[in-house]
């Protein structure tokens, strides 16, 4: 399905960094050969939600496009954010990121600590130290890290 760029909600954009470098070669690959990968949305009552694909969203919108392909999923929000997590290949989470999704599935949905932890297989300990690490980490500081800029260190 084709869908405007503009329509899409893209409230989990904020839980990834942004790679600079990753991002002005996807920004080349569409310019030569166009989209290759549909985006992956589920619809949240009369919204398009976008659950994979914020980096080509932002190379397309860079590149004049209005819309994009997409592929609706047809599982709940927390179904597919979950599913889209195990299985993406390759890049893993940083543990800001994983803080952060941790902590939006928290908030969003009221998942405790006990459900989270089952749904990521991993320990109630684990979990709270993730979600703990963006709860006590400046804003600012979390920004710089989203953005894909690092602090300098002064001599």
């Amino acid at each position: 399905m084709q869908i405007e760029l503009g329509q899409i909600d893209r409230r989990y954009e904020s839980l990834r960094t942004r790679r600079s470098a990753r991002e002005r070669k996807l920004l080349a690959s569409l310019a030569e050969i166009g989209q290759q990968t549909p985006l992956i949305v589920v619809r949240d009552d009369a919204k398009l939600v976008l659950v994979d694909g914020y980096k080509r969203v932002r190379a397309l919108a860079r590149l004049g496009h209005d819309t994009a392909s997409a592929v609706e999923w047809a599982l709940g929000e927390l179904d597919a954010l979950l599913l889209e997590r195990q299985l993406r290949g390759g890049d893993p989470d940083s543990a800001i990121e994983q803080g952060w999704l941790l902590r939006e599935r928290s908030t969003r949905f009221g998942l405790g600590l006990d459900e989270l932890s089952r749904r990521f297989d991993r320990s109630k300990s684990w979990v709270s130290r993730r979600i703990g690490l963006v709860g006590e980490l400046p804003e600012p500081v979390q920004m710089h890290v989203r953005e894909g800029r690092s602090a300098r260190t002064r001599r």
